[in-house]
């Protein structure tokens, strides 16, 4: 892997216009604008603790609520990992972290397998974080699982502040995307699997 793996998506409905740049071979630079106050936080802390280089906008009808522009985001992000990654070949695959954020532990596990699912365990006491209802991370996180093609588990382990539940869940997600997505030193220019492809 000697270029660096980009991609750019747009999406735009009667809801939402999102426009997302990646690169996966990044310092984690990002440059973050949904109209979300605490999502842009989240996707601030994935990129830079992934080491990816993202730049995501959205205008979406954040007069109803965030609902859309949320899952959008999550949407439009897992399309650009799908995209950067093309065929997979020579990445590490799986990758998991079990991260602490003082108080709050996440765990997650993810496998780029190119079969989306999401398995969510994180519960929250309290209906929201910042202005953000804390259902929808939830949503986003199956957006981005089903858009990027990935296996993607996540679980709280222990918390009860619900800013550090959403970072250290973000966080988590931020380094298991990190590892999966490294060159794989021991088998570069393979497709990690048995089957020799990673699609459904």
């Amino acid at each position: 892997m000697t270029t660096p793996r980009r991609a750019e998506i747009s999406r735009e409905t009667a809801e939402t216009r999102i426009a997302c740049r990646l690169c996966l071979d990044g310092t984690g630079q990002a440059k973050i604008a949904t109209g979300v106050g605490f999502l842009d936080h989240m996707l601030h802390a994935l990129a830079r603790h992934s080491l990816l280089d993202l730049e995501l906008t959205a205008e979406g009808d954040l007069h109803i609520d965030a609902h859309h522009t949320v899952e959008d985001c999550g949407i439009v992000l897992g399309q650009a990992l799908k995209a950067a990654l093309g065929d997979k070949r020579g990445i590490t695959r799986y990758g998991f972290s079990l991260l602490p954020m003082d108080e709050a532990l996440a765990e997650c596990a993810l496998d780029v397998s190119g079969r989306p699912f999401l398995a969510w365990s994180v519960p929250f006491a309290r209906d929201k974080v910042g202005d953000l209802d804390t259902e929808l991370f939830e949503e986003f996180f199956r957006a981005l699982a089903f858009n990027a093609g990935i296996t993607l588990h996540v679980t709280l382990k222990a918390g009860t502040n619900q800013h550090h539940i959403a970072e250290a869940c973000f966080k988590a997600l931020a380094r298991s995307l990190r590892m999966a997505v490294e060159p794989d030193p021991r088998q570069p220019g393979l497709i990690p699997s048995t089957k020799g492809v990673l699609e459904a």
